[in-house]
């Protein structure tokens, strides 16, 4: 595709070379015969993999994530651990040799597509972009023949490049979650910060590796609710998936408020709390098992006033309470955001793709059926109708939103032979080989419940967010 040093011409300019930007490459390049350039910041592809915690891995099932052309894992149901009975989640270091290998053996040895790591573009250059390296400073002019693809627009604020916002006087120790695992004597305590999923997680490792509940102190801002891993379920396990979907979409379609709507979601298993005597005022789609559950309601010393302000030697100053602390405790920063929430703007622009969520949870899938309508249509009007952008939820009352865009999404890809056909054979997709399973305990059932109130469901949605003030013209 040209000598070093020398201009470079493409189809697609991808800037990003994290899970969502390899798998818009793999998809684009399945249905068409476009050259791509990845550009990544970092040395090697897996973006904010490159730099998760050690012992962070998946959420979701391994089996789902990825790249459509490769598997990821043995799609293998875990016999122990709190894992138990469900499909295997990758760790970092799984994923980052994946992707490593997709980069190899998929994309670069399709002779369609380079990879430029340690190097940066601006994604709001368009037609000539500049490549600049990060080691030597050297510029690659870059024409574009086609559309840059921004797959950093939604890239994760993480733990290990952080910079926490509150005070920290001398003598107090504070690490990132990165650094637990490098404790090298025992502190007088653990203080974990963060309600979010890593500050789950951190309590969970705490737990696994035999510290006391006793000796974990969790400050939480604001408690969340949480998604059963049961629920989302893939290949032979689909059944539970469809089963708990149909169940949430009756409550989306019987709701009478939001208040309402999470009563019946957490009736029928679709969401989960951790303390029951907390009302959930957050949701960030954080995926948890029963077991886990159980783990992290031992932890009895829960801190509730507030985001920190200031850490001391000998107290905690919160936005709400001032409380007493010890100099000899760890304290353990999991405040990073996480998954951010920048303004929308439209997935398909004449010269730009901006990956965005659509469906809930699938953020591999989301850039993948991104790269199979780009490799296939060319009506922007068209694709934007197929993908509505659908921003990651923070609050219990984006539930609304995400269902809402993301059932109205569902309906349009079912209505599209080629999408729905393009699904089916998705390795992606969660409900993929769902009809191969209609025959299971109580699957029949939740399809045709599906079926049934899938339209009064949308309809629903669609006036509780109006009810809070949400635009939906643009649906």
């Amino acid at each position: 595709m040209g000598k070093p040093g020398a201009p470079l011409e493409v189809d697609y300019l991808v800037i990003g070379g994290g899970a969502t930007g390899l798998a818009f490459t793999d998809a684009l390049i399945s249905d068409s015969d476009a050259t791509v350039l990845i550009v990544d910041r970092r040395h090697s592809p897996g973006g904010h993999w490159n730099d998760a915690y050690p012992f962070i891995r998946l959420h979701q099932p391994s089996a789902f994530y990825g790249v459509n052309s490769r598997m990821l894992g043995e799609d293998r149901i875990d016999d122990d651990g709190p894992n138990a009975g469900f499909y295997e989640r990758a760790t970092a270091a799984e994923i980052c040799h994946y992707f490593q290998s997709v980069l190899n053996d998929r994309l670069l040895a399709s002779g369609h597509v380079e990879f430029f790591p340690m190097t940066v573009c601006d994604p709001d250059e368009h037609r000539r972009v500049r490549a600049v390296s990060q080691l030597t400073g050297a510029v690659r002019e870059v024409t574009v023949r086609r559309k840059v693809v921004d797959a950093r627009y939604l890239e994760s604020s993480i733990p290990a490049t952080h910079a926490p916002g509150f005070a920290v006087d001398d003598g107090v120790r504070l690490v990132p979650v990165n650094d637990l695992v490098r404790s090298e004597q025992p502190p007088g305590g653990f203080v974990v910060i963060g309600a979010g999923k890593t500050g789950m997680d951190a309590c969970n490792w705490l737990l696994d590796n035999g510290v006391d509940p006793d000796d974990i102190t969790w400050i939480k801002p604001r408690d969340a609710w949480v998604i059963d891993r049961l629920t989302f379920q893939p290949l032979e396990k689909v059944g539970d998936f469809i089963i708990g979907w149909a169940a949430a979409t009756e409550a989306a379609a019987s709701a009478t408020s939001v208040a309402d709507l999470l009563r019946r979601l957490e009736d029928a298993g679709q969401l989960r709390r951790i303390d029951a005597s907390v009302e959930p005022t957050m949701y960030r789609m954080a995926i948890l098992s029963e077991a886990e559950l159980e783990r992290l309601r031992s932890i009895e010393n829960v801190i509730r006033a507030g985001h920190v302000r200031r850490i001391a030697t000998d107290r905690i100053l919160l936005e709400g309470d001032d409380v007493p602390s010890r100099a000899d405790r760890l304290y353990v920063d999991c405040t990073a955001e996480g998954l951010p929430r920048p303004g929308r703007r439209p997935i398909f622009e004449p010269d730009r793709i901006t990956i965005q969520p659509v469906r809930e949870g699938s953020p591999t899938f989301n850039a993948a059926l991104i790269g199979y309508l780009e490799a296939t249509r060319d009506d922007v009007g068209e694709q934007n109708s197929m993908m509505p952008t659908n921003p990651y939820p923070t609050a219990a009352e984006d539930w609304v939103r995400v269902r809402h865009v993301g059932m109205i999404a569902q309906r349009r890809w079912d209505q599209t032979p080629d999408v729905r056909d393009w699904m089916e054979n998705s390795r992606l997709d969660i409900s993929a080989g769902l009809g191969d399973h209609a025959g299971a305990p109580g699957v029949a059932a939740a399809i045709g419940s599906y079926f049934e109130h899938g339209d009064r469901a949308i309809e629903n949605l669609g006036a509780l967010r109006s009810q809070l003030g949400d635009d939906i013209t643009d649906l």
